[in-house]
């Protein structure tokens, strides 16, 4: 089940629409199933990870002017290994691509998404999650027409299994530190000097020029609960986090600022999210049936609920992962925007008669 909104608006923030109709279709039979892992998109290229370690980049094409402009695989390559691809981050300021596979951070470019010289930039290895400053991630791909300036730098954090390392990217990849971090952390999420991560417990607050952490809120408020829950950190503004935690009946999201301090109210959901994305004024969350919720931050409340895949089989309780997964894998935000082609604008762009007055 989930939440129908109370007061719907008079049109919808979001419709599905298919960009891709088939990523791995043209693997063979005799090859182990290939699953889509990850996925990112900027301006008219998507990049897509699979479960073979292949990254596939897709650009929108028009082929034909009589149809719609459609996405199209441009290339592909397999990370080294060929182990899953986990996790794909665009740096559009520095024409990067950090990808995460087998605990290891690879770096490509964009958009040809070639690897990055060894001799410039080294995979870094034994990586559990790392996590881009948000500030650095929102800056724009430099100007291809104006005057060639100085990179800014992008900070990056990368957890290890006991130990935080803090990196600055320019050009060349240069070490700054290391804060010790005994509990160790599976997802983490940073604002400047702020990162917030969540380690088997908790969800915690870092301040990384003062080297100090302090717990938040449990990642499960149910006491001797089996149920394993998935953390889930998403950077609301410059100075916000969006936390969740599984009450045992429900899931509640809470707003706090970069100090760890709580903000705004609280959201909820029926059942604990798969995945949960910003696109401001609106929260996105993914639900085990299948469902996207639709909150408004503002107000906090429900203003869409896109319906699950008819093809999809709802789990027996929100606690409990069906057997057979809805089609709906992830949701991903996507930065900088993407472009979609649009019937809508075409059928508007049609040629009409216009009759034409004498004086």
């Amino acid at each position: 089940m989930t939440y129908a909104p109370t007061n719907p608006v008079d049109v919808p923030p979001y419709q599905v629409q298919h960009l891709i109709s088939s990523v791995v279709s043209d693997f063979e039979p005799t090859q182990p199933a290939v699953q889509v892992r990850c996925a990112q998109a900027l301006g008219s290229e998507i990049y897509v990870g699979c479960s073979n370690g292949d990254l596939i980049r897709f650009a929108l094409q028009a082929d034909d002017p009589n149809k719609l402009e459609s996405y199209s695989i441009l290339s592909r390559q397999t990370v080294p290994n060929e182990k899953p691809v986990d996790e794909i981050v665009l740096i559009p300021s520095l024409s990067r691509a950090f990808i995460l596979s087998d605990r290891t951070l690879h770096f490509y470019t964009i958009p040809s998404l070639d690897p990055v010289s060894l001799n410039i930039v080294k995979p870094i290895r034994h990586v559990v999650t790392f996590a881009v400053d948000h500030r650095d991630l929102q800056r724009p791909p430099p100007s291809v027409s104006g005057p060639v300036l100085p990179l800014d730098p992008v900070n990056i954090s990368i957890i290890k299994r006991t130990g935080i390392a803090m990196y600055v990217m320019r050009e060349r990849l240069n070490f700054i530190k290391e804060i010790p971090l005994p509990q160790g952390a599976s997802l983490a999420r940073r604002i400047g000097q702020s990162l917030c991560l969540a380690d088997k417990e908790h969800y915690n607050i870092v301040d990384l020029e003062g080297a100090s952490l302090f717990p938040i809120l449990p990642l499960s408020q149910a006491m001797d609960s089996p149920v394993v829950v998935k953390p889930s950190i998403t950077v609301v503004g410059d100075n916000e986090y969006l936390i969740l935690s599984w009450t045992g009946a429900t899931t509640i999201g809470l707003f706090i600022t970069s100090d760890g301090d709580p903000v705004r109210g609280t959201l909820e959901w029926s059942s604990h999210p798969e995945a949960v994305c910003l696109d401001y004024p609106y929260i996105t969350a993914l639900l085990p049936n299948g469902t996207i919720d639709i909150h408004n931050i503002e107000t906090q409340a429900i203003v869409q609920v896109v319906s699950a895949p008819s093809t999809s089989s709802p789990p027996a309780s929100p606690s409990v992962q069906s057997a057979h997964p809805p089609l709906r894998l992830s949701l991903m935000s996507s930065q900088n925007g993407y472009l979609v082609p649009s019937t809508q604008k075409s059928n508007k762009m049609r040629s009409i008669p216009v009759r034409l007055l004498r004086n």
